[in-house]
């Protein structure tokens, strides 16, 4: 057996996998190490990818060559659009999954990279030489070597299960703690703290009266994640609403003094936008009931996920609350919720690249830097995979802005704000929403991936073809006229005020009540717009009519760029510069900015703090 390695990979989750495949891909030697092979990119709750603002970070990673995007579509059971009804940088889609097939895609794809190879044991000491990382030591006494070490340990470093008044060791249900990594971290000077996080009961689906529920179905004509050649989800299973009720309250309410959440068990933040049930009540206490979604967790399988169920609450009392529940009267279950503590690693302690401050070579991502959701992990997976492989080559970090991906806002809020509770990404995080769309990941980044090495020349194609075609139907769309007795039906159809002339369909189609669907089954312009895929027609109709609205944040954005280009050299003592503010400083002194623009975001950080470091940089 091998024992070095360009690249050690720790912990075989979403952020592991797509950094193992992204440093693979690029040519590096990686060794891929997990707990239990069992268990590769394992949807360890929600069996879904994407979401509001998380459906563009998957389109992103998939523009850039990632595989998240690529396995949802092949797993894929159900597809919708969200926010429809709002402005298209608000659309985000999503994916309700066959988690099953989802952890075994992503298996069969990293098996297929000779790159790649897979070792199974728990990693309990890093080691490091004068260069930094040098490698690590596992339970069972092997020792591998490498020139760049991944973490991306989830939930499972001295992880803490609670159920009621009961805990135990688990980095998720039936599967082991790992111990050891954070004794090893934090004596190198790293500094750790404790998250919670929580996953609701499963369900036997045929249990279930879906009779008394709202049924949820997929979109009529539904989309796909990855750019590439994957096929849209054809058979989409259903989803379900029900609701709580004053019943299932009193019932929780009950337990709430063996509740690890209200009885000092748990003193660790959990995710604040997805609040256990039991919280939901108290904070919410005035509400008289929560939406429940019921979701499949597969095709060929009746287990059933209870979302907005989530719980540590004694399982006797989730039983009896759940069984109140329109549609759950006689439900059985599966396993019931519970919590789950582990320790983090605050993300102040990282460079842009994800790269320790304290150790190079050792990259820290996913949840071990604070943050929840799939998503969230296996985009820092990406970038920490790229980096590890650039790092080892002696490249310059590959670091996205703010205003080149929701994955550059993630990054940038995690090493210049920290985090003291699990960070989800949300639309209003990103002050560039508008450029930033699901519909554009690609044209955004795939020329990225494919200067880097992930993205094939194929793909590269085909988006210079999507392209040109939306160009074309841009052009189309301003040279072509559409007379009143055509356009007059379509307009008072939708509310919208007739014309008494020819007008161009530019005009015609830069009201809001009108779109694209509504001209393209219009004779004469049938025939030309059935050349165009629905995806350019979408995105021509996008850029049609928020034109302005792009160009002004695309101004705005490229104001602030410039601040993004004044280097602050390593060698600068914030201590000497009197000016400063005595939080500006100590902040400074910890993160240790690489330019201005990245000093400006730091909290504490004030504009008159730029402006002394300006003067004293002499700018």
């Amino acid at each position: 057996m091998e024992f070095t390695y360009d690249i050690i990979v720790i912990g075989a989750g979403h952020a592991g996998c797509e950094a193992a495949h992204a440093s693979a891909t690029l040519g590096a030697k990686v060794l891929l190490i997990t707990m239990s092979l069992e268990s590769i990119a394992r949807m360890s709750c929600n069996p879904a990818m994407g979401g509001v603002a998380k459906g563009q970070i998957v389109k992103e990673i998939d523009a850039l060559g990632g595989l998240s995007g690529i396995v949802t579509d092949l797993s894929t059971i159900q597809f919708r659009m969200l926010n429809l009804s709002k402005g298209p940088a608000m659309w985000s889609p999503r994916a309700q999954c066959d988690r099953h097939k989802f952890s075994q895609e992503w298996r069969r794809l990293l098996e297929q990279n000779f790159n790649i190879s897979f070792f199974q044991d728990n990693v309990e000491k890093i080691f490091t030489d004068t260069k930094g990382v040098s490698g690590l030591k596992t339970n069972l006494g092997f020792t591998f070597f490498a020139k760049s070490v991944i973490v991306t340990s989830g939930t499972f470093l001295n992880g803490l299960i609670h159920i009621g008044l009961k805990n135990f060791g688990g980095g998720r249900m039936g599967d082991a703690q790992s111990i050891g990594l954070t004794a090893s971290l934090s004596s190198f000077g790293f500094k750790y703290g404790r998250m919670k996080t929580g996953t609701p009961p499963r369900v036997d689906g045929r249990s279930l009266n879906y009779d008394l529920m709202l049924e949820q179905k997929g979109d009529i004509d539904p989309g796909k994640f990855s750019f590439s050649n994957t096929f849209n989800v054809v058979d989409q299973k259903s989803c379900f609403i029900t609701y709580t009720n004053e019943n299932v309250h009193s019932i929780l309410r009950e337990g709430f003094n063996s509740s690890p959440m209200f009885n000092g068990s748990i003193t660790s933040l959990g995710p604040r936008y997805c609040p256990s049930i039991e919280d939901k009540i108290n904070r919410f206490a005035d509400r008289p009931r929560h939406h429940i979604f019921v979701e499949p967790e597969g095709r060929n399988t009746i287990e059933t996920y209870v979302n907005g169920f989530s719980t540590s609450l004694p399982e006797d009392i989730q039983i009896r609350a759940l069984t109140q529940i329109p549609g759950f009267e006689n439900a059985k279950i599966f396993r019931p919720g519970y919590a789950i503590e582990y320790d983090y690693f605050p993300p102040t302690q990282l460079d842009p690249s994800l790269m320790t401050k304290l150790v190079p070579g050792l990259f820290f991502a996913g949840q071990i830097n604070g943050t929840t959701g799939y998503e969230e992990a296996a985009c820092q997976g990406l970038i920490a995979g790229i980096n590890s492989y650039n790092f080892i080559h002696n490249r310059d970090p590959f670091i996205l802005k703010r205003s080149e991906a929701y994955i550059g806002v993630l990054i940038d809020d995690l090493v210049n704000k920290g985090t003291d509770e699990p960070y989800r990404m949300f639309t209003s995080r990103a002050e560039y929403r508008i450029l930033l769309r699901q519909d554009n990941a690609d044209e955004r980044l795939t020329p990225i991936g494919h200067s880097i090495g992930l993205v094939s020349d194929e793909r590269m194609f085909a988006l210079e073809r999507k392209k040109s075609n939306i160009e074309k139907l841009l052009k189309y769309y301003k040279r072509t006229s559409i007379a009143p007795v055509i356009a007059n039906p379509v307009l008072e159809e939708n509310n919208s005020a007739p014309i008494n002339n020819k007008v161009k369909l530019w005009n015609m189609l830069s009201r809001p009540q009108i779109s694209t669907f509504q001209i393209e089954h219009l004779n004469p312009y049938a025939h030309y717009m059935a050349e165009f895929s629905r995806d350019e027609k979408d995105s021509a109709e996008i850029l049609l009519k928020y034109d302005g609205y792009i160009e002004k944040e695309q101004n705005n954005a490229d104001k602030i760029i410039t601040l993004d280009l004044l280097e602050i050299h390593d060698s600068v003592d914030y201590r000497s510069i009197r000016s400063l503010s005595s939080e500006a400083r100590e902040k400074l002194l910890r993160i240790k900015p690489k330019t201005i623009g990245q000093a400006s975001r730091i909290s504490g950080v004030s504009p008159s703090d730029i402006s002394v470091l300006l003067v004293h940089l002499g700018r």
